[in-house]
């Protein structure tokens, strides 16, 4: 090794030690007489120190050439620190340098390269392995790589197996849109990415691998956001043999375990939510229970008075947002634009403000008398100081638009702290969803889902009623894991797809091998997968993926920094046999 010893790693205990350091220069303080140079790697900062009469002068010329990110070589011994810097780990000691190697010189970089940069997101991520050298990245690295090997721990105690499955597979009609890969020794044919392990895992059941893990790369070509990567990486697994209850407890297991190891947060038994109580009160399928504000409805107060906007609404529901009531005009008008914004959708807002008087005044004055609006108040638990916020209009639409206003009251209010934890499983998902556009039947999460064993004679005559044997894991507002128990039963797979709208050629042409591997004993068998990049940021604090991705997409799908994708020459568009359309 070039070096004795890393920057993080020697203390006072090492003094009078004759060491060697490699790493990048942080900073050069030159006061004429004394130099310093602060030294990084990966482990830390160690400060090295020249003094003109007493340092080579060889060291000191070296030392006067260098520049930030060079990358030094550094001999010396450890010597107590007189300013002592209580900030760093090395803060007692520094280095009385000897000798001095420059190893390559540097240009000046793009950004500052410390905790605190002046580089925004696009510079950063062009120059991505400078900004990997910044402590918050590469701490956010080293958090992901614990959370890896403690679920491995956790998984590999319950006697799971680790299997790799292929990444160059079958593409299938269902959920989002498959990269696609042109095979050259078979033209005109293609693969796909996988955009989950899933017809892998549930085969591996039926070869006897009772207990499978993997920690995978999946793809899916989708519109991109903070917490979505067109590749990304989950923690998949499957179990034999096993109920949906058996499941939720193993897995709630592990997340208890990454919390405690990786945390240090101890979480208690995680509630259970659902799905029609989830959207019910909170009008989303993954709630942030952090903090109350259920939902309210109010029809049967509201309507018959003459205001419109309620007697024309197929749902009238509010929140009672805690001591919000004094919250001003201009405040209450910057809540209706939200709530008008076209990703949105509402019409617009009715309030009512709960006085510490113990009256109450409301935008619809006009239309209800203060006794009625008390009898709104006292429904919706409202206190003297809170603010009711009412929405009214199509049931789903209005439920939506509610669930993002109360997403940002929440953090209007400080509700919403990363530093706390509310952690539940949504069950009882409908099996599947009726698109109106197409006029057929979607699976839920994917046509490999069980029903409910007492609802599966609804299979033929009201899909729509239909729940699942499916569950979703949810973080504050995330959902950080989803699963079923899937179908084992081959007649109940084929009902499935018939009523999925798949003739018979589609379902043998796409999922054949599945259906035949039935046929030689399949065992009842579910999993989970959980969003391991989510995961990541979760416990790190943050709101983008992208933070805990090595090297990730922008928000176009593009790597900016090896500039992907790209064109490519017409000679390998021929030998795949592919043209390109041009626009």
């Amino acid at each position: 090794m070039l070096r004795t010893h890393n920057c993080g790693e020697l203390r006072i205990g090492d003094k009078d030690k004759k060491v060697t350091l490699c790493g990048w220069v942080q900073k050069v303080r030159d006061k004429g007489g004394m130099i310093w140079i602060d030294l990084r790697d990966r482990y830390g900062i160690t400060q090295l120190i020249m003094e003109e009469g007493k340092s080579d002068a060889a060291v000191i010329e070296s030392a006067r050439k260098l520049g930030r990110e060079f990358v030094l070589l550094a001999e010396g011994t450890v010597i107590e620190r007189l300013a002592k810097n209580n900030k760093i780990l090395t803060g007692d000691i520094e280095i009385k340098v000897s000798k001095i190697e420059i190893l390559n010189s540097a240009k000046v970089p793009p950004f500052i390269i410390e905790d605190e940069t002046d580089g925004g997101d696009d510079l950063r991520m062009k120059y991505r392995y400078l900004d990997l050298r910044r402590n918050t990245v590469r701490q956010n690295l080293e958090l992901r790589y614990r959370v890896g090997i403690e679920t491995r721990k956790y998984l590999d105690g319950l006697n799971f197996i680790d299997v790799e499955t292929p990444v160059l597979i079958k593409s299938t009609p269902e959920g989002a849109r498959d990269f696609i890969v042109p095979s050259r020794i078979n033209p005109g044919e293609f693969y796909a990415l996988p955009q989950s392990p899933q017809t892998f895992k549930q085969l591996l059941m039926v070869s006897g691998f009772d207990r499978y893990y993997q920690i995978v790369k999946c793809f899916r070509d989708e519109d991109l956001r903070a917490d979505r990567q067109p590749e990304f990486t989950q923690i998949d697994c499957e179990m034999s043999f096993i109920t949906q209850e058996d499941i939720l407890n193993t897995f709630e297991g592990l997340i208890r375990h990454l919390f405690k190891v990786v945390k240090g947060v101890e979480i208690g038994t995680l509630s259970r939510m659902t799905f029609a109580d989830a959207m019910k009160y909170y009008g989303n399928d993954k709630p942030d229970t952090r903090f109350e504000m259920k939902f309210v409805e109010l029809d049967e107060l509201v309507k018959g008075k003459g205001f419109n906007v309620f007697d024309a609404a197929e749902l009238v529901v509010g929140i009672a947002a805690r001591g919000a009531a004094a919250y001003t005009r201009k405040e209450v008008d910057e809540l209706t634009e939200f709530v008008k914004r076209p990703q949105i959708g509402a019409k617009g807002l009715v309030y009512v403000r709960v006085n510490e008087d113990g009256s109450v005044k409301s935008s619809v004055d006009k239309f209800y008398s203060e006794d009625e609006l008390k009898k709104w108040a006292e429904k919706m638990n409202a206190q003297k100081g809170d603010l009711i916020l009412i929405l009214a209009g199509e049931a789903k639409q209005t439920r939506g638009a509610l669930s993002e206003l109360r997403l940002e009251m929440g953090k209007r209010l400080g509700l919403r702290d990363k530093n706390k934890y509310s952690c539940l499983w949504v069950v009882d998902f409908p099996l599947v969803e009726y698109n109106e556009e197409e006029k057929r039947w979607f699976a839920m999460h994917h046509p490999f889902t069980s029903p409910k064993p007492e609802d599966i004679h609804l299979l033929k005559t009201d899909p729509g009623k239909i729940r699942a044997n499916a569950y979703d894991m949810v973080i504050n507002g995330v959902e950080v894991g989803g699963g079923s128990i899937r179908i084992h039963n081959r007649d109940v797979q084929e009902q499935m797809f018939k009523t999925l709208g798949f003739t018979e050629e589609e379902a043998r042409a796409q999922f054949g091998f599945l259906m035949e591997a039935f046929e030689f004993g399949a065992p009842p068998h579910g999993g989970i997968a959980f969003g391991f990049d989510r995961l990541c940021a979760l416990f790190g604090g943050a709101d983008s993926i992208r933070d805990f991705i090595a090297f990730p997409k922008n928000n176009a799908g593009r790597d900016v920094m090896i500039d992907s994708p790209s064109h490519i020459e017409q000679k390998q568009l021929d030998e795949l046999n592919i043209a390109v359309k041009k626009k």
